[in-house]
């Protein structure tokens, strides 16, 4: 089972890419290390405050692929930095 969800953050202290990329960069190396899920930014890459993130996990089943975007959305949310504004999911 294949669980993919697309995630909208909105950061509130960018006032530059630089900055915005600084936040991306820390917060994904982050959860790549901790958590069996890939992150990549798939929208808003030249918009200071906003992004767009995929994240992907691979389970034996669906259960076990919830939970895992579960927690990876959890650990995302838990960084001050940003605020989630919307998520989606598929199920493949």
């Amino acid at each position: 089972m294949i669980g993919y969800a697309e995630v909208e953050y909105l950061i509130y202290d960018s006032h530059s890419l630089k900055e915005k990329r600084a936040v991306l960069q820390r917060t994904v190396t982050r959860l790549k290390q901790k958590l069996n899920v890939s992150v990549a930014e798939i929208d808003h890459q030249d918009v200071w405050q906003r992004t767009k993130l995929a994240v992907v996990t691979v389970a034996s089943s669906r259960k076990a692929a919830e939970r895992e975007l579960a927690n990876a959305l959890h650990f995302l949310d838990s960084f001050p930095e940003w605020e989630r504004l919307a998520v989606s999911y598929e199920w493949l």
